[in-house]
């Protein structure tokens, strides 16, 4: 165990520039673009003369500050997002690279020649890649949405809105935990593509982004093309979501929420009643998809494949 922890360390820090830096450089250019956005709405409405309202002047029912503190939790969410599918991106092509490069450069020999078995170096790559990058910017991520909720609270306070009515009327730290929760489902749902690019890096002899794109894609044009799925009673519509989109597409956060939304509805109308509605069990109910599993029995297969490969590629 204490040797998988460091090598789960060692890629942190080989790959510190994309695990760590990406998300931390897209919070702040996030943060620094809507601050100018709040000083230049201020400007401009302050020149225009636009309604300034008072607190006491105005009727705010609570049903309009839960709302309000509604839209503050979903733009926590969202920010996160955000920074999550940049780490998205940083993980795809870690994994296009995490074996092949070694190969490449010939460190792989280095390596063999220590006491490391290929499947513990393969998996700490896979655990890096799911477990710890989007640990990683979950946290950056919930970072720079706090700073965002404060900075548009006092911001709303300047114009009559109690500052602490309007933070209680938020959930934050609802918010956070569920973030948090969700990267184990993450994880599973993020399996398919994790081991098909893996299985790509492992086993091309040059170009695995091409490979890993061409195969799928190309495929999916052959089945279109000669419509090969209507041999099982499915649509080409199905190859591409559920065949080409997996292996390609499952590191994107939230795409289980199709298989989510078949399974358990989600609350229409105000946006209280949105967030309440999506909550762990909302989006745990993905679970019960069977599509999920296999997704994630064909990425177990496939990382079992890169290891092999590892094992026993020779590119000399």
């Amino acid at each position: 165990m204490k040797t998988f922890y460091w090598l789960v360390k060692r890629e942190f820090w080989e790959h510190k520039g994309g695990f760590f830096w990406a998300p931390v450089v897209t919070g702040i250019v996030f943060l620094a673009l809507n601050i100018m956005g709040i000083v230049l709405g201020e400007i401009f409405g302050r020149r225009n003369n636009w309604g300034v309202f008072k607190y006491g002047e105005m009727k705010f029912h609570p049903e309009d500050l839960n709302n309000v503190g509604a839209m503050m939790d979903i733009s926590l969410y969202a920010i996160a997002g955000i920074v999550l599918c940049v780490t998205a991106i940083v993980v795809f092509f870690y994994c296009l690279g995490a074996l092949y490069d070694d190969r490449r450069d010939r460190s792989v020999l280095f390596w063999k020649s220590l006491p490391l078995s290929d499947t513990s170096t393969v998996l700490s790559k896979v655990a890096s890649a799911i477990v710890l990058a989007p640990a990683i910017a979950v946290v950056i991520g919930v970072i720079v949405g706090l700073a965002m909720s404060l900075l548009f609270a006092v911001v709303a306070s300047m114009h009559g809105v109690g500052l602490w009515s309007l933070l209680m009327a938020s959930h934050p730290i609802r918010v956070v935990l569920n973030m948090i929760l969700l990267i184990p489902l993450y994880a599973v749902w993020a399996l398919p593509t994790i081991g098909w690019l893996l299985l790509c890096s492992s086993w091309a002899r040059s170009k695995p982004f091409l490979w890993a794109i061409a195969l799928p894609v190309g495929a999916g044009v052959i089945v279109s093309w000669f419509g090969l799925m209507g041999i099982a009673g499915l649509s080409s519509e199905w190859f591409w979501k559920n065949v080409v989109g997996r292996l390609l597409g499952s590191l994107a956060p939230g795409g289980w929420i199709s298989n989510a939304s078949q399974l358990s509805g989600v609350g229409h109308g105000d946006p209280a009643s949105l967030v309440n509605s999506m909550g762990l069990a909302y989006h745990y109910s993905a679970l019960a998809s069977p599509s999920l599993w296999i997704g994630a029995a064909a990425g177990a297969a496939m990382i079992a494949g890169a290891v092999w490969f590892r094992r026993w590629r020779d590119d000399s």
